[in-house]
């Protein structure tokens, strides 16, 4: 059993406690309901070094870090935060998230992707969808444009799951933006873990809508008008406790400003832009997915205020050519971007095909910001017939492959 000392200078006299209290060598000093009596009782059990269980201390920190998220937004100052003591009691739901993905951002599709697959049937579905939060920001922090590449790369493989695919982009792209437009950093995880779950209410439609040739039946476009709010309320079920979290999902597809929560609001924006660009990009059997180039467009084009600015943040925090989509150059090579350049439309790119569709020897490194280099289109990924090699990119780049990360804790 591994003891984590607690701490007790946060704990309030007289309120019972949510959980066993221990010495570092497992006797009990204090069961679950007890209390601290007094500061000289206190001062014994610091002794003592009193500890809780590695499990129920993670899960009572999870209780006080809600605690906390409420009174951020409900205003409270870094003093009055200062003061708050560790909560006496501790929500099931706090005990799930204790789930590792030690995997790359395949693995983390997986994980997702069943668990959205099962919906409402999904067994501990909190630990899961944390453990994919966790390990998904892991990954983006550790090498941004690499998990562009993955993520654009993978919306092409429809066979991997859409719904998954989408929710991981559409999270990613959601914190990139809320970076640059500086949302606050405790904000932040619940538009992520939003982007992730936004279309649990219709994740199998979703997926075989991707698939599937036939315009959606009146039975799908009922499904795909519902999801929205099927998606809060099966997330309420699994025991979300988060206003904020349930607001975004339920809300996400609204423009108007008079619904949801007001606080909400850019996060709103910025979740529906990411959601469109992915959705825009992404190729159906029915048609072909627009560049990333045209998506932005798209969402320019028809923006104002507000809007505008969030979808010039998302265009560019993730470039006119984000890392994972392809380009034709001045020379007529084709190649794939593979890392954002100083400019939104000067990325650093690889070549791996001549004009006439023919695979180069060896990849080759591109600088677009040069002129002969420089992009002359965005290409369709259905136009690229070679199999582009991650690890051969990644090898241009100079860059290990693959990616190799401390595994969760």
């Amino acid at each position: 059993m591994i003891y984590v000392p607690i701490p007790i200078d946060r704990i309030e006299f007289g309120k019972p406690l949510p959980v066993n209290v221990w010495d570092p060598k497992g006797n009990l000093l204090l069961r679950k309901g007890q209390s601290i009596r007094s500061e000289q009782h206190r001062e014994a059990l610091q002794a003592h070094q009193a500890c809780a269980t590695e499990t129920d201390y993670k899960a009572w920190q999870r209780s006080y870090d809600r605690l906390v998220y409420t009174l951020l937004r409900d205003g409270a100052s870094v003093a009055q935060i200062a003061e708050v003591s560790m909560p006496d009691a501790i929500a099931d739901a706090d005990y799930a998230a204790s789930h590792d993905i030690h995997g790359d951002w395949l693995d983390v599709q997986e994980v997702l992707g069943v668990m959205l697959s099962q919906g409402a049937a999904a067994t501990h579905p909190l630990e899961r969808i944390d453990a994919v939060a966790r390990r998904a920001m892991q990954l983006l922090d550790a090498d941004t444009d690499d998990s562009l590449f993955t993520l654009f790369q993978a919306l092409n493989e429809v066979s991997l799951g859409y719904c998954a695919t989408h929710g991981l982009l559409s999270a990613v792209l959601c914190e990139l933006t809320a970076r640059r437009l500086q949302v606050p950093d405790f904000v932040r995880p619940v538009l992520f873990l939003s982007a992730l779950t936004m279309n649990i209410g219709m994740a199998r439609e979703q997926d075989k809508l991707a698939r599937q040739s036939a315009p959606p039946s009146t039975a799908q476009r009922q499904v795909i008008r519902d999801h929205a709010q099927a998606g809060a309320v099966m997330l309420r079920d699994f025991g979300v406790a988060n206003e904020d979290w349930l607001d975004l999902v339920g809300m996400h597809h609204e423009y108007a400003e008079t619904l949801g929560l007001p606080r909400n609001l850019e996060c709103r924006r910025i979740l529906r832009a990411a959601d469109g660009f992915v959705a825009k990009i992404a190729a159906r059997a029915t048609r072909l997915g627009l560049s990333a180039l045209g998506a932005a467009k798209a969402v320019l084009v028809s923006a104002t205020g507000l809007e505008a600015r969030v979808g010039s943040a998302l265009a560019t925090a993730v470039s006119f050519y984000p890392p994972g989509t392809y380009v034709a150059l001045a020379n007529g090579e084709m190649a794939v971007s593979a890392q954002r350049g100083a400019a939104a439309n000067t990325p650093i790119v690889v070549s791996a095909m001549h004009a006439d569709g023919m695979p180069l020897g060896h990849y080759v490194l591109r600088d677009t910001s040069q002129s002969e280099f420089a992009i002359r289109s965005p290409v369709s990924p259905q136009r690229i017939r070679l199999k582009i090699s991650a690890q051969q990119v990644r090898k241009a780049l100079g860059k290990p492959s693959p990616n190799v990360l401390t595994p969760a804790g």
